[in-house]
């Protein structure tokens, strides 16, 4: 019997709950003909990845994509296994016994470091641990950030740093209408950050943010956005090369309204500077500056502007430092990775083990732990259609391992024996209705449970 009938349907794991993970689901239910049982895992108890605690809570309508999400979660042939970690409740030998195919769609759970002196300094973070404290992501929630000085500085400029300076500038009454953690409104309460500079490397044509994001900081109440007017200044063969990009000619443009602005604009000043690279945070117990390289740029033999230091250097005062500087992947277990790129090695989709030169049969991976933290939430879903039909091919083909795999109802009864408080996708819609109830008293879109220990309680007292 072929693998992929009613009397046989294809059994496909798939870790992690993000959007590129849902859009690997969909791509599978969407096959006519086809019949895929697809089991969906992730170590918390709630979906959607990012979605949840990655995009800034003043970004409601961009959230509202879990709907297309819950759709797809409630295909017949649809499972949940939430709070359930990868390499710790399931192995991977677990995952090949009881499936044809996994998909690894884990994102990138890192983030990338500086590597200048003093970045181990009290008051330099991640962007990366910021961006999940005030989500209220379990991870960061014990989290500290000291916000009593007078000076922040990013270093980046793509679209993390411009959320980091926006929750940072953002007046505390107006992010009491967001879905933001109850603990990081308390603390943005009590802020006393009056001036946020954000650093890249290259120059403004280069800026790796969109102009949605950018325009939004100059759109924020009693907050001056400003940027220098020398170092936005862009050259011909530049204006020339931007004229057929769309996004980089809207980044320009925002950028020169910004430099004709001043100080006197705004309670709160976010500074955007260019051609500036950090080679030192300096401080003795603590945070206390950055020193930046003042760069140029050069064309490189593929034909791409890369920065270079200049012998230039300039100092800032800082009193807590962030680093968005890009994401990483993070290995699994028994899973190959590519320590240089921070992804799972793979063609088209398909896992490859680099030790052997060979695809690894039945594993396949999806997003940025494919490909790296590029693109946006739809990007997501032209990648998992490559990867899907990468799979489906090797379905047709016979190269996956056709054997017959114990049914479903074995390796719930496996998974339950293992994690007695599994979350199921019914329990996330009990969970997701509280945390709005709970938001609504307060006017707000949800009030979000924190931890895992509060989520497990509140489902266990919850009616069935």
């Amino acid at each position: 019997m072929t693998v992929g009938t009613s009397g046989d349907p294809l059994r496909v794991a798939i870790i992690g709950s993000g959007p590129s993970g849902f859009y690997a689901a969909d791509e599978l239910q969407s096959q006519p003909g086809l019949h895929a049982q697809i089991d969906m895992y992730d170590r918390l108890p709630t979906p959607f990845g990012l979605v949840r605690g990655g995009v800034a809570p003043d970004h409601q309508k961009i959230k509202s994509v879990t709907r297309v999400y819950d759709k797809i979660a409630s295909h017949p042939e649809f499972r949940f296994y939430g709070n359930v970690e990868f390499g710790r409740d399931v192995t991977h030998a677990d995952l090949t016994a009881y499936y044809h195919a996994i998909v690894y769609a884990v994102g990138a759970g890192s983030d990338r470091r500086m590597g200048v002196p003093g970045e181990h300094l009290p008051g330099s973070h991640s962007a990366t641990d910021f961006v999940g404290w005030y989500n209220g992501h379990p991870d960061f929630r014990r989290f500290a950030f000291d916000l009593t000085g007078r000076h922040a500085v990013i270093v980046g400029n793509g679209n993390v740093a411009m959320d980091v300076a926006r929750i940072l500038a953002t007046p505390v009454e107006h992010l009491g209408a967001t879905d933001i953690a109850e603990h990081a409104i308390e603390a943005l309460a009590a802020s006393r950050i009056e001036e946020i500079t954000i650093l890249g490397r290259r120059g403004p044509a280069q800026a790796a943010c969109t102009s949605r994001e950018l325009k939004e900081l100059g759109e924020i109440p009693g907050v001056a956005a400003v940027a220098d007017p020398a170092e936005i200044a862009i050259d011909h063969g530049t204006e020339v090369e931007i004229s057929s990009d769309r996004q980089k000619q809207a980044n320009v443009e925002v950028l020169r309204r910004f430099a004709t602005r001043t100080a006197t604009d705004g309670a709160r000043r976010v500074v955007l500077r260019f051609l500036l690279s950090p080679v030192e945070v300096t401080g003795t117990d603590r945070v206390e500056g950055v020193v930046c390289a003042r760069n140029e740029l050069h064309r490189g033999a593929d034909g791409r502007l890369r920065a270079r230091h200049t012998t230039q250097r300039i100092a800032f005062p800082a009193d807590i430092v962030f680093r968005a500087i890009g994401y990483t992947g993070v290995p699994l277990p028994g899973v190959p990775f590519d320590h240089a790129l921070g992804v799972i090695p793979n063609t088209e989709g398909r896992v490859l083990d680099m030790a052997r030169d060979g695809v690894v049969t039945g594993e396949y991976t999806v997003g940025w732990i494919k490909r790296g933290p590029q693109g946006v939430i739809g990007t997501n879903k032209t990648d998992a259609q490559e990867t899907v039909a990468s799979l489906l091919e090797d379905v047709a083909d016979g190269r996956l391992n056709h054997r017959t795999v114990p049914g479903r109802e074995v390796l719930e009864r496996l998974l339950r024996e293992r994690r007695s408080d599994l979350v199921t996708f019914d329990d996330w819609r009990r969970l997701d209705a509280l945390e709005t109830a709970r938001g609504a008293e307060r006017g707000r879109p949800r009030l979000k449970f924190t931890s895992v220990e509060e989520m497990v309680a509140a489902l266990a007292d919850l009616p069935e």
